[in-house]
């Protein structure tokens, strides 16, 4: 009779893997004898070695009593069922490795490829980095949100970089970077931000925010989000509802 020590070595396992093999009820935890140990026969070992084997053939724990006590016609049925289960867990970890290699750097992280080339583009008029990093992860919360219309509002906001006021606008809001106190800087920005709503508002742009985003409880969360990435976004946000616009994310006229 043997030991659970050597009844582990005999089949090849750990004296841990047996313990677990007890505890989910595949090998049957005989009784103790007088000294207080459990005793082990050979077919103890030979039902080790085939969960050893099943297991390592990568049949499912819960599975391996099925194909243990099978009848040969039921051993074949399940091995063929095991073995398409198998080949869908290959495609879906070749499917990971595929995802895995996209995945880029830990900056590029669940960023959609447009936005990429959005963001790349930002950097090329010389947008400072903190600013194109506030960019890129709010247009991660909008790209996970509304996946379907993202690539129209980012082919929108590519057209806008053409516009000499908005490359005006990130100049002035990378010097705001190094100069947040100055408000000379801050109302020129407010300035400039509150002439390109009044031309979006005349164009009837503003009319079709919500159909872009309908959604007002993820405008909160994105506002949210950029008052907390600077404090300079509050005193901006003040300073455009001094000339009649509220919002941030959404930005509509103030009712006077």
């Amino acid at each position: 009779m043997l030991t659970i020590g050597r009844l582990a070595s005999y089949a090849g396992v750990s004296i841990r893997a047996v313990r677990h093999y007890h505890q989910i009820g595949l090998l049957p935890e005989p009784e103790r004898d007088a000294s207080g140990y459990r005793s082990y026969d050979a077919a103890a070992v030979l039902r080790l070695i085939r969960i050893r084997t099943l297991a390592e053939a990568g049949v499912p724990l819960a599975r391996v009593r099925e194909l243990l006590d099978a009848d040969p016609e039921t051993f074949a049925a399940a091995r063929i069922e095991v073995d398409r289960e198998l080949r869908a867990r290959i495609r879906t970890l070749q499917e990971h490795r595929r995802r895995v290699a996209q995945l880029g750097s830990v900056e590029s992280l669940a960023v959609p490829e447009e936005v990429a080339d959005y963001l790349e583009r930002l950097r090329g008029i010389g947008a400072p980095p903190i600013l194109v990093e506030a960019e890129r992860d709010a247009w991660i919360l909008l790209a996970a949100r509304f996946p379907e219309t993202i690539t129209a509002i980012i082919a929108d906001k590519v057209a806008q970089l053409a516009d000499p006021r908005v490359r005006r606008l990130y100049q002035l809001l990378s010097r705001l970077t190094v100069e947040p106190e100055n408000d000379d800087l801050l109302c020129e920005i407010a300035d400039l931000l509150s002439d390109q709503y009044d031309e979006a508002a005349a164009n009837g742009v503003l009319d079709q925010q919500d159909e872009f985003i309908p959604d007002q409880a993820f405008y909160r969360l994105l506002d949210s989000y950029s008052f907390a990435a600077h404090p300079v976004v509050t005193r901006l946000a003040e300073l455009l509802t001094e000339r009649g616009w509220t919002g941030w994310s959404r930005v509509e006229k103030r009712m006077p």
